[in-house]
């Protein structure tokens, strides 16, 4: 969906650039942006480079562990079905550590492999449907289900309170802002109600499944 929407708006402009005679723009725009992204990826790779590295770090250090230990009450109540031991619970905590310190690059692994585990939970509960590629037939529709955990966490991740957006603070600084570090205050408030949200729909959202 993303590529025909991507396509779209990159038709339009040429077609909207061609009709209003401004195609020698167009093309001026076109090469200048090849260029600026590869100095942003180049930019970019070097921050994600420190953080992940800083991550790797933490983890070694204990430092992950510790704060998963701290988590472990927040963990236990957005997932009061998940046993205490699971694996799932380490890679969850680690996605929202990551998550919190504005790392979406070290929290993608972390979430992938969570998302793994959940699946092999409730295959362990005798539903195979959860499976990652894996299909459920109910009637004649086939369908893929995936579990309450799974949802939690999804929307956990989407949602998730950051405390310090590194990927805004350097397209910031990439750009010439003045103030890089000034979206950090804004963030954390906006990062914070959504959290707060989606918190509340999910606990809304269990409550009523199992009634």
């Amino acid at each position: 969906m993303l590529n025909y929407i991507w396509a779209g708006m990159i038709v339009l402009g040429i077609v909207f650039g061609a009709i209003n005679g401004n195609m020698k723009e167009v093309t001026e725009a076109a090469l200048d942006s090849a260029g600026e992204a590869v100095s942003l990826c180049i930019a970019m790779a070097g921050i994600m480079a420190l953080w992940v590295g800083l991550m790797e770090i933490a983890e070694s250090s204990g430092l992950i562990l510790k704060l998963t230990d701290k988590l472990s009450p927040f963990i236990s109540f957005m997932f009061p079905r998940l046993p205490k031991k699971h694996k799932a619970r380490d890679y969850i905590s680690m996605n929202v550590i990551a998550n919190v310190l504005g790392l979406g690059w070290a929290c993608t692994p972390a979430g992938l492999k969570a998302m793994e585990e959940l699946a092999k939970l409730e295959e362990e509960r005798g539903n195979p449907a959860y499976l990652p590629g894996s299909v459920g037939t109910k009637g004649s529709k086939t369908e893929r289900v995936a579990s309450n955990e799974m949802c939690t966490f999804l929307i956990l991740n989407i949602s998730s309170l950051q405390l310090i957006p590194v990927n805004m603070i350097a397209y910031r600084q990439q750009y010439g802002s003045v103030n890089p570090a000034g979206i950090i205050a804004p963030a954390i408030v906006a990062t914070f109600i959504s959290t707060l949200t989606a918190v509340v729909y999910c606990k809304v959202k269990d409550r009523r499944r199992r009634s």
